[in-house]
């Protein structure tokens, strides 16, 4: 893959933001608004529900995305372990961060350190105060300098083209979906109390409601996964004209592949690593990345050798 220049993807990546934030709330209102309708005998009797429902999934979903959009950084922190690592710690990779940092003009982010042998790391972050690069301390045993200098550069580039924002974002709204799915799942369940017609009534409402929250729930994720898969090439090829040395990175990426477990439960956070530890192969595994965050690093590899 070539890479386009960093200030073009920057804006392109900003427009889709845009894109995305707008896409969501409509997927959202667009979806209440079948079941209103779905769920009234007439059609004027959906459009009052739905102006009636309308104001409070509105906030509701508001209020949500703004509090976990900036309590990401805190969550982050408390699923991976991570601490701070400062000069004085380390002074080879964070003199490493500076110089590149430094070579484009950018504000340096914090740097963290997560205690595993896994071998990976991932950026983080809504702004300059939050903005951060993350590495294991795997990585640093078993990366030498050119290729923890890829490895960084590749999460950097992220930082730069707003990608950690775009994939907050995704998972965000993803989240608020898979929630309503599993609350409408659990109502149907074990709410319906009462007559038998009554019963019958809600069991059919809640049906309907779960129907449409999981179509929302399966469009949402695809959004992410196509928007997530294409920063990953991007970032390798912006990390390429940071250092200027495309086999270092593929080199990374390699011993990476080996080991990139680190211990998280969290989904969303596992998908901002450099690698997610996906390994499956065969024709199927290749029609199901559809539904994978990162492209096969075996590709990733191969796009680097072949030189950017």
């Amino acid at each position: 893959m070539k890479f386009i220049g960093l200030e073009t993807q920057i804006r392109r990546n900003n427009f889709r933001s845009t894109l995305l934030l707008l896409a969501f709330p409509a997927l959202i209102l667009g979806l209440l608004y079948a079941f209103s309708f779905f769920g009234s005998e007439s059609l004027d009797q959906g459009n009052e529900m739905f102006l009636e429902l309308f104001p409070f999934v509105t906030i509701g979903v508001g209020v949500w995305f703004v509090i976990a959009y900036f309590a990401n950084t805190g969550m982050i922190k408390r699923q991976t372990k991570m601490h701070s690592l400062s000069r004085k710690e380390n002074k080879e990779i964070y003199n490493l961060t500076e110089n590149l940092c430094m070579s484009v003009g950018m504000k340096m982010p914090k740097l963290f350190v997560i205690e595993s042998n896994g071998l990976n790391a991932f950026a983080s972050g809504i702004n300059e105060k939050t903005f951060a690069v993350t590495i294991t301390t795997g990585l640093i045993d078993h990366l030498d300098e050119k290729e923890l200098e890829g490895v960084i550069a590749h999460e950097l580039t992220h930082i730069r083209n707003n990608d950690v924002k775009l994939q907050i974002i995704s998972i965000i709204f993803v989240g608020i979906f898979s929630v309503i799915v599993e609350v409408l799942f659990r109502g149907m369940l074990y709410g319906n109390r009462g007559s038998r017609k009554r019963e019958k009534s809600d069991g059919s409402i809640f049906l309907i409601a779960l129907a449409f929250a999981a179509i929302g729930y399966f469009f949402s994720l695809l959004f992410r996964f196509a928007l997530s898969r294409k920063r990953e090439f991007l970032a390798d090829a912006g990390a390429v004209e940071l250092t200027k040395n495309a086999h270092a990175l593929a080199s990374a990426l390699r011993k990476i592949s080996q080991n990139p477990k680190v211990e998280v439960k969290n989904s969303g956070v596992k998908e901002l690593f450099i690698d997610n530890g996906d390994r499956k192969k065969g024709f199927f595994a290749r029609v199901m990345q559809i539904f994978s965050t990162h492209p096969p690093i075996e590709d990733r590899i191969e796009i680097l050798e072949k030189g950017i």
